[in-house]
């Protein structure tokens, strides 16, 4: 599976959302990193869940050697897996091996969105909601309806303004969009 997104594109996009994070401080201090720490035990590499990490995006596995010490690597293949037609080969799933602490300039974009998520409206507009994603843990950004910094707002639309532009990454996009119900979604943008 080939992306259209290069490596230099893809560190653009991780240099940016450095500057930028949900709230004015690291929001893993809220919840003791429940999302780094959720499932597994973090000491056994081997006996790790890995229906609790997460999947690169097309193309981002160029921004690691697949050695780091902190992350638990599976390669998969769409094909096996529910993502669009478009998508087939390889492809990376990712678990923390040593939550919550993780190389920060180099973790997973969809580490770095979160709580917000991509949504593609029938008429085809770009929005960015409240991840409506079933957790295994509580996140008080979600739960406590905090309010996300504007700057965090902004630098997530523009990645992923730029990042649907890729054909991938829009069919998944578009996927997840059409999957949702509307009723229960908070948009941001």
């Amino acid at each position: 599976m080939k992306s259209k997104i290069s490596k230099k594109t893809y560190m653009a996009i991780y240099r940016l959302l450095d500057k930028v994070s949900p709230i004015d401080k690291d929001c893993g201090t809220l919840c003791d990193a429940a999302c780094c720490n959720c499932g597994g035990d973090s000491e056994d590499s081997d006996g790790l869940d890995f229906d609790l990490g997460i999947y690169l995006l097309p193309g981002e596995e160029k921004n690691f050697t697949m050695k780091e010490d902190w992350l638990k690597w599976n390669v998969e293949y769409a094909e096996d897996y529910d993502f669009p037609d478009s998508w087939f080969g390889k492809i990376y799933f990712v678990r923390c091996k040593t939550p919550p602490f993780c190389t920060r300039e180099i973790r997973p974009l969809q580490c770095r969105f979160f709580p917000l998520a991509p949504h593609i409206s029938n008429d085809g507009v770009l929005h960015l909601i409240i991840s409506p994603v079933d957790l295994p843990y509580i996140c008080p950004l979600i739960k406590e309806h905090i309010k996300l910094e504007d700057e965090f707002i902004k630098a997530n639309f523009t990645v992923w303004k730029r990042l649907i532009k890729d054909p991938l990454i829009y069919d998944l996009v578009k996927m997840d969009s059409s999957s949702r119900h509307l009723i229960s979604l908070t948009y941001i943008i």
